[in-house]
């Protein structure tokens, strides 16, 4: 085994300044595909022996996951990873040319602003302590109401304080970018800080955990979906979907794309496209729901 995919996610976090969500998938494809390459050729695969890799080698490397539950979305994510892997690995030498698997888009299902609002009142409702409660509420707010990702709000730190109009967020790829603040998250804000057991620290995480420690995202998921089953909402109701709900609803009301991909943070427009067939959707949902001959 060659320390190659080591060294890919160091490259990844310090030169291209990936997650680390991000670096881990795609070090762990590169491990996978070095290990088959081995198996397949019988030697070491190695620098120079990547720059040789054809496109017959990538399809059976991905027979061999299909055989082992690949879907399409996850078969398409590891050829991109295995793409980068081998144009960092091969230097000049470029990939082999190799179309990946067709992938249906889905069009993610916003939830209502009432559904929304239910949904976080009856997490803050179900919290252990009174300051938990103000925190998720804040957070929930925040991915609804100024559609972070939920990454994003539990990645806040106390440097956002005092808040105005709007707020500055760190997204993906460390890019920041300037959020307005709706008074009803100021305030939602500024009661869990208040209500805090925990001091807030410029430099340390806003929102605390029950011991103090940094919030986790996963509480915040495991918490919102214990309410969605309680309440009967749907399976997509999550806190992604607050950010979807977010993004749909300003989309509605008159957001042009370009807005929208800046409050969101997409590094390109056509991340933010999805949304105009989400209105779409909803519009065919509206019209198959109240026209008598639909």
């Amino acid at each position: 085994m060659t320390a190659l995919p080591l060294e890919f996610g160091q490259h990844l976090a310090r030169d291209r300044r990936r997650s680390a969500h991000t670096v881990r998938a795609y070090e762990t494809t590169a491990v996978r595909l070095v290990q088959f390459l081995g198996e397949h050729w019988g030697e070491e695969a190695d620098r120079a022996a990547l720059g040789r890799v054809t496109a017959a080698d990538l399809r059976a490397y991905l027979a061999r996951r299909r055989g082992q539950g690949l879907g399409n979305a996850s078969a398409a994510r590891e050829l991109s990873a295995i793409k980068t892997f081998l144009k960092w690995a091969a230097g000049d030498e470029a990939p082999p040319r190799m179309r990946g698997p067709r992938v249906k888009k889905g069009v993610p299902r916003p939830i209502s602003p009432a559904d929304a609002i239910a949904l976080a009142e009856e997490v803050a409702e179900d919290a252990t302590e009174s300051w938990i409660a103000a925190r998720d509420w804040a957070v929930l707010l925040l991915l609804y109401g100024a559609g972070l990702r939920i990454g994003e709000a539990v990645g806040l730190t106390g440097a956002v304080l005092p808040l105005g109009e709007a707020m500055p967020v760190t997204g993906k790829r460390d890019k920041t970018r300037i959020v307005p603040l709706l008074p009803q998250v100021r305030d939602a804000i500024d009661a869990y800080v208040a209500a805090s057991p925990w001091p807030v620290v410029r430099g340390e995480p806003l929102f605390r955990g029950a011991k103090g420690g940094p919030l986790s995202a996963g509480v915040v998921r495991k918490a919102v979906q214990a309410a969605r089953i309680r309440l009967g909402l749907a399976d997509r109701t999550t806190p992604h979907a607050l950010r979807h709900s977010f993004a749909t609803h300003l989309l509605g009301r008159g957001a042009d794309l370009r807005q929208l991909q800046e409050l969101l943070g997409h590094a390109s427009l056509s991340s933010t496209q999805i949304y105009t067939a989400v209105d779409a959707a909803h519009l065919l949902d509206v019209y198959r729901n109240a026209h008598p001959r639909a």
